[in-house]
């Protein structure tokens, strides 16, 4: 009998790529398209997503997978997809995409304030509900579709998702699913399903919404047309998968009430996993439908802080570079060798980059290093190396403080994922800040796995998806935190919240720029 493998397509905000594994969860073969999601010169801050181009570069790496890892296209048991979350496409009454904007689209702050106008309280009465607020949510986007094109509003007929898009290319059918349709801002927690009302009471259409299917079941099959595109089997079985930040969940074992996980990439995203989608009663902190069914996430997120490392490499490291290039090495691990002899804490030297999460009023202070003297011999690129590296632990301590006081729970460990979790200084720094052992899984397409392993379970490979994720799952590292170290953070942490308090007030007073600031504030 024939080995069988699963698919998983992932539209992530950088790239798009085709992720081929067997039926144990390993990698054969990956196949990647960088993409950009281009400014609109007429809208500042907007994110156009280029739907024809990039179903030509997404169906390409489907057929540049199946020819890379030589493998019969029948064999491919089954598909699932996975995407960036918050960004949305709108068709119309044939089917046809008409706009789409990706992730962090930032044009609609005329509608924000609108909104805001229009009912102060709204948006706190939205999120209590839907565990979203106007910063990144779907709300404001389409109501900016009807204010500044009316032509596109009136002839569009339904909302989706990206990887419910991904989907419907290969097979004609348009349904969304909980994980990815939650952070819109229009759904019901609870019910895990769409709220008309919420559209209603910002003044949108109620009639765009399609049906909503469940993580895990097989939606439709490969229609003739997807087959032709793509280069997979008409008929291959398609299922439901969920937001990249969910399944990345799913494909490190994260997938109990209580686990916890962080992936570090261009933004640093905590996950806690809990058995209730009750939400924050300040508006602090995002709550999502996990992509497991039952399952709800406190989601906090840390700005920019993989951006903040590639910035620092390529404006201060040009002779690491070179080194690395010299000796086969990646410039990150020659800076990681010498920023360990940095003593812990940095010698007080501390830096401002992203802030600890505050969902409902959601900015951060201008980029600033700080409390560094003019002695080279400690305050050296090395420092303000490491200096970003604990900073970004320190945000992390903080979402994990912010998630407790609104829940009341503490994971023991963290799941550490993505590309910062490469980095073992990094690693140790967040088990020291934390205080909490820190795990590192073997998997590098996380978020993939995930996919995969639902595309299993539709087709009844696997029993569950829990059961699927804690089998396949396998461990690269853990690190123990150094508690005296841990001591030291401890210490400088509540100093740290004060000085990014005071740069966030520069910023408020416009005497500085801020990193970034949500749409309407």
């Amino acid at each position: 009998m024939a080995e069988k493998y699963l698919m998983a397509i992932d539209a992530g905000t950088g790239s798009v790529r085709a992720v081929l594994f067997d039926t144990k969860g390993s990698q054969v073969g990956v196949v990647q398209h960088e993409w950009e999601h281009k400014e609109d010169p007429r809208w500042p801050g907007s994110m156009d997503f280029d739907w024809s181009h990039n179903w030509f570069l997404a169906s390409d790496c489907i057929k540049g997978v199946i020819k890379q890892a030589q493998i019969n296209p029948a064999d491919i048991a089954a598909v699932s997809t996975t995407s960036m979350r918050e960004g949305i496409v709108l068709y119309d009454a044939q089917g046809k995409e008409i706009w789409a904007c990706a992730n962090i689209d930032a044009r609609s702050t005329d509608e924000v304030g609108e909104l805001i106008h229009l009912n102060p309280v709204l948006e706190k009465e939205i999120y209590t509900e839907s565990g979203q607020t106007y910063a990144l949510g779907a709300l404001p986007r389409i109501l900016w579709v009807k204010n500044k094109m009316p032509e596109v509003y009136s002839k569009f007929s339904k909302v989706g998702m990206f990887n419910d898009w991904l989907i419907y290319k290969m097979t004609g059918v348009l349904e969304v699913e909980p994980s990815n349709g939650s952070t819109t801002g229009i759904f019901d927690l609870q019910k895990r399903d769409w709220d008309s009302s919420i559209a209603e009471k910002c003044g949108l259409r109620t009639d765009i919404f399609p049906p909503v299917r469940e993580c895990g079941e097989v939606i439709a099959k490969v229609n003739a047309k997807g087959a032709a595109e793509t280069g997979l089997v008409e008929g291959t079985p398609v299922v439901v998968g969920g937001g990249d930040a969910q399944l990345g969940c799913v494909g490190v074992g994260t997938v109990d009430p209580n686990q916890a996980a962080v992936f570090g990439g261009s933004f640093w995203q905590y996950e806690f996993n809990t058995s209730s989608g009750k939400t924050d009663k300040n508006c602090r902190v995002r709550v999502n439908c996990h992509a497991v069914p039952g399952v709800w996430q406190y989601e906090a997120l840390a700005f920019k802080p993989g951006l903040v490392m590639r910035w620092f490499r390529d404006a201060f490291c040009h002779l690491e570079k070179q080194e690395g290039l010299k000796e086969g090495k990646d410039a990150y691990y020659i800076m990681d060798e010498r920023a360990k002899k940095i003593p812990t804490g940095c010698y007080g030297m501390m830096c401002a980059f992203s802030d600890v999460m505050n969902f409902i009023s959601w900015k951060h202070a201008a980029p600033t290093f700080t409390n560094f003297g003019l002695e080279p011999e400690k305050f050296n690129r090395y420092t303000f190396y490491r200096a970003i590296l604990e900073n970004t632990a320190m945000v992390t301590k903080g979402h994990l403080d912010l998630v407790r006081e609104s829940t009341g729970n503490m994971p023991k460990e963290i799941v550490f994922a993505g590309g910062a979790s490469k980095s073992p200084l990094w690693c140790g720094i967040l088990a020291d800040v934390l205080g909490l052992p820190v795990k590192v899984p073997v998997v590098k397409e996380a978020t993939a796995l995930g996919a995969a392993i639902l595309a299993g379970y539709g087709i009844g490979i696997f029993d569950d998806i829990p059961s699927a994720a804690r089998s396949l799952v396998r461990w690269d590292k853990t690190y123990e935190p150094n508690m005296e170290n841990h001591a030291i953070y401890e210490k400088t942490y509540p100093v740290w919240r004060e000085v990014y308090k005071a740069q966030l007030e520069l910023s408020d007073k416009k005497m500085t720029r801020n990193m970034w600031i949500a749409p309407g504030l």
